[in-house]
């Protein structure tokens, strides 16, 4: 086992410090969110009653993942190994998942309460900087509990289990990111759910606005903001965060040995000074874009973590691989200065981020050419508007799956063609783009923070003209920032996913060496043909197919169940209009608890199918094909996932900034056929950016956490002359059967709800008809 020397364990000691620190800090910042004013008794109404079903939902939530998470926590013992490994493992497997938990719960629980102080700070003498420094300050508590738990747990695992480290993180690692996809999953059909249909009742039906509160969905839309995008993208940045940091340590040990397994943690240590600076710069001068004020934050903390990168590189590291034990002996006569290298890898993820920032923000902000051109469609109608919006997403998804795919080769030729170390750099430039992954989180939460604070200003009705004006901007940068984080996000998904795939060949290249198995000398053509990594392998082109097409399918679940619920919420939505007059002479209240019951019973009952869709078709391609078809699902996967992921969220995106920009006064502006047409195209791009599409980020990383796990039970039981192949086709078949069977189970119950909402619209019908 490799052992750490006296030096590393000080400095990933200090890391551990450096973590608790960061906790520390996001308390102080949770102060100072907490000590502004909370505004009017209607406005405190409000945001009690979204706090109470932002709290009731996840709380339900977690009751449910609970029930997941004791399951695969069994299920990871049967799992080959040492015994204090697989302990190590799944006991981290639990800290995994109950730090996404947190942090999650952490985002919800903040903004919940910040948005009142945001619709509070804009009726003030200074209302557009005060706003955005709550919005952005609430992002920072979450984003410096990311970084202080994350690198509290790998620290710790380090210390713990040193050389084993890695393995034991793949534990941690795996339950980050499997709690992360259910809440990506669960908040987003709840969110877009009372979305679609308070905009198609609401909006298009009777002409009434966005969060106005004679709207029984408004509460239920301002609660899923919360349970969607605050809790949900803060436990996929934490996943990320944790995944990045496992397959750096292993492909560094395997790498550069000790200080491959330190360098990483040091790098992302960077990223809580990175993280402090980006929110102590971040404020609005005078009366300048908040965009502009969050764009000058990020790309200066940007800098400065590569910076400082760079330094910890020249310090840390030797000047020749030579000089690094038991690294080979052809990486260390051609692969140059470690440091040089190292350091270039972090300066290349932090140039991504930059990039994906500015290519995100060109295709979605609503004063940029593509953005105006779907707007503009608006005035052809809706078809012209969804089309222009799929365009968008069509387009800024090869710009940015180049862009990643050129930074990978740059990182490949960096590398001077060594596949283990460009697989390393590959995971550093990860680590790189995540120095600034505090200012990512405080730039995502301060886009629902910001739009609940619209929608409290709204419903209570106690804001002035200039303070809605302030409010609405705010919202609009939300949305932006939004979308930019969406892209950063995906961005880490795939650099992520790309070193998981480089951990998977190292699990099977160690589990190969510990059978020493030959094909050639005992003739297996079968079994060699299913180790096979070749593209022009048939079987690995058929696992290829295979995990392009559970991207296809995942996204197409997750659309069909917001579809569903969104169907339920509009014939509530109507009921309530026709059944209660005074709703909209504003004589009688709404009954806003059913449809957040509604939106809360439909989301937690789609849960169970992506997840078990993720967790098992792996095991049943690679128990059932072998490595090599395992390996081509993995490339399938991840090559389907970053297009579909960018294009749903950058259509999503684009639909919900022209819809802002019809709103503001052009093409007829609110109430005319333009902004019918754009708010047609907003609830197609609902479900497209804020829960398929973020949504697969988890995805990928899942599928390749469990195929890591797997792969050297998949070698053991296909490989050894005595395998039991039966066993190994019968795990194969059970997995398949559980998948498909879960997507069966949700055929069924989308049958059960198209004759459920059928009946009901014909009880309308007659219902009309009779009055």
């Amino acid at each position: 086992m490799l052992e750490l020397g006296n030096t590393s364990v000080v400095i990933v000691s200090v890391i551990a410090v450096i973590g608790v620190l960061s906790l520390v800090l996001a308390v102080i910042l949770r102060k100072q969110v907490l000590a502004a004013g909370e505004g009017t008794p209607k406005m405190q109404e409000i945001a009690a009653a979204i706090q109470e079903g932002a709290s009731a939902y996840l709380s339900r939530q977690f009751r449910t993942l609970a029930i997941f998470a004791v399951v695969v926590f069994g299920l990871l013992f049967l799992l080959p190994g040492d015994g204090a490994i697989k302990i190590g493992r799944s006991v981290a497997f639990l800290f995994g998942a109950g730090f996404s938990a947190a942090i999650g719960y952490l985002g919800m629980w903040l903004a919940t309460r910040a948005n009142l102080r945001v619709a509070a700070a804009a009726t003030g003498a200074n209302g557009r900087a005060e706003g955005a420094r709550i919005a952005f300050r609430t992002g920072g508590v979450v984003g410096m509990s990311v970084v202080g738990l994350g690198l509290l747990g790998a620290a710790a695992v380090v210390l713990s289990f040193r050389g084993d480290a890695p393995a034991v993180l793949e534990g941690f690692g795996f339950g980050a990111a499997l709690l992360a996809m259910f809440m990506r999953v669960g908040g987003g059909i709840f969110t877009k759910a009372a979305d679609v249909g308070a905009d198609l009742v609401g909006k298009v039906e009777k002409g009434i606005p966005e969060d106005d509160p004679r709207n029984a969905a408004t509460i239920a839309d301002n609660v899923g903001d919360n349970v969607g995008d605050c809790a949900g993208m803060a436990a996929d940045l934490f996943e990320s965060y944790a995944v990045m940091l496992v397959a750096a340590l292993i492909l560094g040990k395997a790498t550069m040995g000790e200080q491959g397994l330190v360098f990483p943690l040091i790098v992302t240590a960077i990223g809580a000074i990175v993280a402090v600076l980006g929110v102590a710069i971040t404020r609005v001068r005078g009366t300048e874009s908040g965009l502009r004020a969050i764009y000058r934050g990020f790309y200066v903390s940007a800098l400065v973590g590569a910076g400082l990168a760079a330094v910890a590189a020249f310090i840390y590291l030797p000047s020749t691989f030579a000089a690094i034990p038991g690294v080979s002996a052809d990486l260390a006569e051609h692969a140059g200065d470690p440091r040089l290298v190292t350091a270039a890898a972090v300066l290349v993820g932090v140039v991504l981020a930059g990039i994906i920032l500015a290519v995100t923000g060109y295709f979605t902000g609503t004063t940029s050419k593509p953005t105006k051109h779907v707007a503009a469609t608006s005035r052809t109608g809706a078809a012209t508007v969804v089309l222009s919006g799929i365009g968008v997403g069509f387009e800024s998804a090869v710009y940015t799956a180049g862009i990643i795919a050129a930074a990978m080769c740059g990182l490949f030729l960096l590398a001077g063609g060594s596949i283990w170390l460009s697989l390393f750099l590959i995971a550093l430039a990860g680590c790189g783009l995540l120095t600034t992954v505090g200012v990512i989180v405080a730039m995502d939460t301060f886009g629902p923070v910001s739009d609940n604070a619209q929608g409290i200003a709204e419903m209570s009705g106690d804001v002035d003209e200039e303070g809605a004006k302030i409010l609405t901007d705010l919202d609009a940068v939300g949305n932006t920032t939004k979308a930019i984080t969406k892209g950063i996000a995906i961005a880490t998904a795939v650099l992520a996913a790309t070193a998981l795939f480089g951990s998977y060949g190292d699990a099977v290249n160690t589990a190969l060496a510990d059978i020493d198995f030959d094909p050639a000398a005992r003739g297996n053509d079968l079994v060699a043909a299913m180790l096979n990594y070749e593209i022009v392998s048939p079987i690995t082109l058929v696992g290829l197919i295979l995990g392009a097409a559970t991207v296809f399918l995942f996204s197409g679940l997750a659309i069909d169940a917001v579809t569903r619920a969104a169907g339920a919420i509009v014939f509530e939505v109507r009921r309530q209009f026709r059944d209660f007059p005074g709703i909209m002479t504003g004589e009688t209240r709404p009954e806003y608890g059913k449809v957040v019951d509604i939106c809360t019973r439909d989301s937690l009952r789609e849960l169970a199918t992506p997840g078990l869709l993720a967790a098992f078709a792996p095991i049943a391609v690679g128990f059932g094909l072998g490595v090599g078809a395992l390996a081509g699902f993995l490339g399938g996967a991840i090559g389907a996932g970053v297009l579909m992921a960018v294009f749903l969220a950058n259509s999503g995106g684009a639909w919900d900034n022209a819809k802002k920009i019809v709103e503001d006064g052009h093409y007829g502006g609110k109430n005319s056929e333009a902004h019918a047409a754009v708010v047609i195209g907003d609830t197609v791009g609902d479900p497209f950016k804020d829960t398929a599409g973020p949504a697969i980020n988890p995805l990928i990383k899942v599928m390749n956490l469990v195929s890591v796990l797997i792969a050297p039970a998949v070698v053991v039981m296909s490989v050894p002359a005595d395998a039991n192949h039966v066993v190994r086709i019968a795990i194969a078949t059970a997995a398949a059967l559980i998948a498909f069977g879960a997507i069966v189970a949700s055929r069924l119950r989308a049958s059960k709800v198209d004759a459920a909402n059928e009946a009901q619209a014909e009880r309308e019908a007659e219902q009309i008809a009779a009055n």
